[in-house]
């Protein structure tokens, strides 16, 4: 059925009605560019001229305005399974907050969001809707601009998604996307609601060009992106108020920094940090519970604190920006983000207070600015089959390996020659494939309460639906006590990484607004007040006086013994993460001159001792030919990070796979940080 539209061109308003349809409606708007409103009261602000298309090329902004002298954002969301409240939470107790990012999108989440777009459902995250109905009203009220990269793989969807729900609330929203389009749908008959499907589910990391250009033009309350680096969410809104240039490396190299910082939420704060018996790192559990999302004040000449809400619970210090500073860097001395490299050696963290931390020293790295671009084509990389059994009580890591027998055993009757797609573990006895290198390995260790999974990575779906069809058939096949089957299948997605030049990259903004009469006025995010409590020009590098009162110890001040068998946790903590097939782990010292001795210890060699476990992936694969591809193919890089007197260690070629095809229990390989941890080590002297 065709739908009525007010048709304005060049501002003069057309009071005819007219049904037309929806084809001669976009290309009358792709002809003319037109500020349209349909019968919906849905009212569109789409410009088709070619300034709406931009390619990736750095251009520098001409005469840029300091709209404020310090910014402050926030971070909401640090992955897509994060909590809405605590988001609201941010924005109840931090009312100065300019802008809140909502950091949700990851190679995981991406690869699923293309899934199910290409199986007919939507292509960005669904969870929006949640979010926007918990934060919008209080957002709007305080004029605070939110950004996201919800959008995935159809940012326009996403866009129409947030209108729906500012009307349903009686809100009055403008909503401006920022996406990568296809070089294919750049000619005259260019759409703009199919712009956002590039070929095969492509998508590259832009920079945070395309957000700038938003909040120029068109000062919206929300910004919907595509695929954009993590970092760059937040540094552009640094960019745009506090009048930056894409020339002012220094200025970039901190904006950056803070993004990093900020990027992973509460992780800043003591998520992901807390840890029995490290007093360290130890924290109650109401502690725990009432952790705050981080924000971040940045001032005009690019001086960066990091903060957490007035009396939160978490923890915020030197422990806790060190171990996200090295998160998934890579080479610290070269960061790389499509707006800039940055130099992070010699990066430093000054605690304020309990609640603020002063980040300084970050630089653009020698080679200050990207050749190309990471861009991320979908590959098919097969079925994934899986099953889980528990079993309890005596010899229950027997009737285990028994069930595991029977199922690789019933496989190879029906598709001789897949075994070695199989991987199995024992839950509770060997699932991370670790041991210690202190003598006391997994088949020591005994249990009463084990389950036993197996993943198979198949090239075939009717290989992954035979193997859950005859893992669950140990419920009567199989060894005795064995309950709780769990099976499934499903197609994987493998994300593989391209260089592509900025000229071959496209990206295109638009904006649109649910505004009627009925609707509130709309809330302009340039109108929110400047905090009352503003600090001076410079921050006082002393702390302030509750700043020596610290819920937590600051770095030890005195090493760790000599010449006697301890384990790393009382030396080091670490925090690991990965990027494709790679781990990222740090190695942060207690007692900062204890880094001086971890460097004789801490040796390529040694990781790859440690790690190799990691690599028995298949029953196939005899030690002889698993130690030739550990000495060829695994690489340990290990870098020095001066400023924080840590280390920085990227295993290469480790995570069966990486992320979205991996067989392991723990994909990302996180675990791997307490796996270094428990090693028995000997300190020199």
């Amino acid at each position: 059925m065709p739908v009525l539209y007010n048709l304005k061109v060049a501002n003069q308003v057309e009071k005819t009605c007219f049904d037309l349809p929806a084809d001669f409606v976009a290309k009358f708007r792709n002809q003319l560019g037109v500020l349209w409103t349909d019968n919906l009261g849905m009212e569109v602000i789409e410009p088709q001229n070619r300034d709406e298309i931009h390619n990736c090329l750095i251009k520098l902004r001409s005469n840029p305005e300091r709209r404020r002298d310090k910014v402050y954002i926030g971070c909401g969301a640090g992955f897509g399974g994060d909590r809405p409240l605590a988001a609201l939470k941010l924005l109840q107790r931090v009312k100065e907050l300019n802008y809140l990012v909502l950091e949700c999108l990851a190679e995981r989440t991406l690869a699923d969001r293309y899934q199910t777009m290409v199986s007919g459902g939507d292509g960005y995250d669904s969870h929006i809707s949640n979010w926007m109905h918990t934060l919008l009203p209080l957002a709007l009220e305080r004029g605070t601009c939110i950004i996201t990269n919800m959008g995935a793989m159809d940012p326009v969807g996403a866009q129409q998604k947030v209108l729906d729900i500012a009307s349903s609330l009686g809100l009055s929203v403008f909503v401006a996307v920022a996406h990568e389009v296809s070089t294919r749908n750049l000619g005259s008959e260019f759409s703009s609601e199919k712009s956002f499907i590039l070929e095969g589910g492509i998508s590259t990391y832009l920079g945070a060009a395309p957000i700038v250009h938003c909040l120029e033009k068109y000062k919206p309350n929300v910004v919907i992106t595509s695929r954009l680096a993590d970092a760059a969410l937040f540094l552009a809104p640094m960019v745009y108020e506090l009048g930056w240039n894409w020339d002012e490396l220094e200025h970039l190299a901190q904006g950056s920094l803070a993004g990093h910082l900020l990027e992973c939420g509460c992780q800043l704060t003591g998520g992901y940090f807390m840890h029995p018996g490290d007093k360290y790192r130890d924290m109650s559990f109401p502690q725990l519970l009432d952790l705050s999302l981080p924000y971040a004040e940045i001032s005009f000449d690019g001086q960066v604190c990091v903060t957490k809400a007035e009396g939160s619970g978490g923890i915020l210090n030197f422990h806790t920006c060190a171990e996200q500073l090295l998160y998934e860097v890579g080479d610290p001395g070269a960061y790389v983000t499509p707006d800039i490299v940055i130099d992070v050696q010699d990066v430093s963290f000054l605690p304020l207070s309990s609640c603020r931390v002063l980040c300084q020293g970050a630089k653009p790295s020698s080679k200050s600015v990207p050749d190309k671009l990471l861009q991320l084509v979908p590959k098919d990389c097969g079925w994934k089959g899986w099953g889980e059994i528990s079993y309890g009580g005596y010899e229950c890591v027997k009737r285990a390996k028994a069930a595991e027998y029977l199922v690789r055993s019933w496989m190879d009757e029906i598709f001789p020659g897949l075994n070695h797609h199989i991987l199995s573990y024992i839950i509770g006895y060997d699932s991370l494939k670790a041991s210690s290198n202190n003598g006391n390995a997994s088949s020591q260790r005994t249990s009463e309460d084990i389950r036993l999974r197996m993943d198979g990575l198949f090239e075939q779906k009717e290989h992954a639906v035979q193997f859950a069809r005859e893992f669950t058939a140990l419920y009567t096949n199989g060894p005795a006590g064995g309950g709780g089957i769990s099976t499934g299948y499903k197609k994987e997605i493998l994300l593989e990484k391209l260089l592509v030049r900025h000229e071959d990259v496209f990206w295109r903004t638009a904006v649109r607004s649910n505004t009627s009469s009925q609707l509130n006025k709309a809330v302009d995010h340039e109108s929110n007040p400047r905090p009352t409590s503003t600090l001076p020009p410079k921050l006082k590098l002393e702390t302030d006086k509750s700043s020596s009162d610290f819920d937590f110890p600051s770095r030890s001040s005195s090493p760790a013994p000599s010449s006697q068998k301890i384990p790393l946790y009382n030396v080091a903590h670490s925090r690991a993460g990965d990027k494709g097939n790679d781990i990222n782990f740090s190695l942060i010292p207690h007692f900062p001159s204890d880094i001086e001795r971890l460097k004789l210890i801490i040796t390529p060699q040694w990781v790859k001792s440690v790690l190799s476990p990691l690599l028995d992936m298949s029953p196939s694969l005899d030690l002889d030919a698993r130690d030739e591809w550990i000495n060829e193919d695994v690489q340990v890089e290990i870098y020095e990070v001066k400023g924080i007197q840590s280390l920085n260690i990227v295993v290469r070629n480790i995570l069966d796979g990486g992320v979205n095809c991996s067989r392991r229990v723990d994909r990302h390989g996180k675990t791997i940080s307490d796996i270094i941890l428990c090693q028995q080590i000997v300190l020199p002297p």
